[in-house]
């Protein structure tokens, strides 16, 4: 009879253990980072949407502190100490590299994801897209060969194109690789290239005159926050000259502009949750190759066209992904 209490007591003493350890694995919650520059987006939904995807429920198995900047780059590094003091078990750097440097200043132990970045090699982020080192992996924007492909949609739209304005920052890392695809690209298409340097929101002046003075049929634009940030200057000096341009992201298309040609944000964000969940589970950052973009998006908006006299070919519109009317 003891025996068998005896018996009895262990199984109710395992059974109560395993039960004990399978509630802490329960509440055992991932606690994720998102910094980002900008305020809320699209591209924010879709990395929640990645997340949702892979099994993740926010507030069941995974809090995310959310840190917006609001466009105020000067905050980040601030957001980022506040995330390393909340103990995240990574940070998703979202929205180009002044998060991804704050994140980096914050730590050099803690995951790091970058969602979306030109060239993080030529940034210094990664030894290399196999072995990225360190803490930081993540996805990465094709950047060189994009600036050839937008000459290439411009000509196709305007055929009779013969000369064409860069407005480029020098000062952008990398910005002298950026400007010789460009010209490589004009030579091959039989288009004269204007350079024209705008380094901060006092050039785009003298850049517009300089663009007007050398009579360009049309013109592309750089990336970066000084181009992002002053893009409506961009679509009145296109409207008021009445020049065909192709921009490198959708919102100067969503806010009046032509034509953009672009990775897909979406997709890279959605991607970015795979990242998160490969590190939660366990991975290093060092041992996730980065990923370059694979997907791109062409956005016209006809009401810019017909702004300017324009009318786009069939086959171009055929193509687009998305045509604002």
């Amino acid at each position: 009879m003891a025996a068998r209490i005896i018996v009895v007591l262990l199984v109710s003493l395992v059974h109560g253990s395993l039960a004990l350890s399978q509630t802490q694995q329960v509440k055992k919650v991932a606690r994720v980072g998102y910094l980002t520059g900008s305020p809320p987006s699209a591209s924010t939904e879709a990395f929640r949407q990645g997340l949702r995807e892979l099994g993740y429920v926010e507030g069941q198995n995974i809090i995310i502190e959310y840190r917006y900047a609001e466009g105020k780059h000067d905050r980040l590094p601030d957001l980022a100490a506040e995330l390393v003091r909340h103990k995240v078990d990574v940070i998703v750097a979202a929205g180009g590299s002044p998060a991804i440097q704050a994140a980096r200043r914050a730590t050099r132990t803690i995951p790091i994801v970058m969602a979306a970045m030109i060239d993080p090699i030529a940034w210094g982020f990664i030894v290399s897209l196999d072995r990225p080192g360190g803490n930081i992996t993540g996805l990465s924007l094709r950047g060189f060969e994009l600036f050839g492909k937008r000459l290439e949609l411009l000509k196709e739209i305007v055929p009779e194109l013969s000369r064409v304005a860069v407005f480029w920052n020098p000062r952008a890392t990398a910005a002298d690789l950026r400007l010789k695809e460009t010209e490589a690209a004009s030579r091959a298409l039989g288009l004269q290239l204007q350079s024209l340097e705008v380094q901060g929101s006092n050039d785009f002046g003298d850049a517009f005159k300089a663009a007007v003075k050398g009579r360009v049929g049309g013109f592309t634009v750089g990336t970066g926050p000084v181009f992002t940030a002053n893009r409506k200057r961009f679509l009145d000096f296109a409207a008021k000259n009445r020049l065909p341009a192709i921009y490198p992201w959708r919102q100067y298309v969503e806010d009046g502009g032509l034509m953009s040609y672009a990775p897909n944000l979406s997709d890279l964000y959605r991607r970015a949750a795979y990242y998160v969940d490969k590190i939660l589970k366990g991975t290093k950052p060092a041992d996730l190759p980065v990923e370059q973009s694979t997907k791109f998006e062409m956005i016209i908006n006809l009401n810019a066209a017909k702004q300017i006299g324009l009318t786009f070919p069939h086959l171009v519109l055929y193509r687009a992904n998305k045509i604002i009317k």
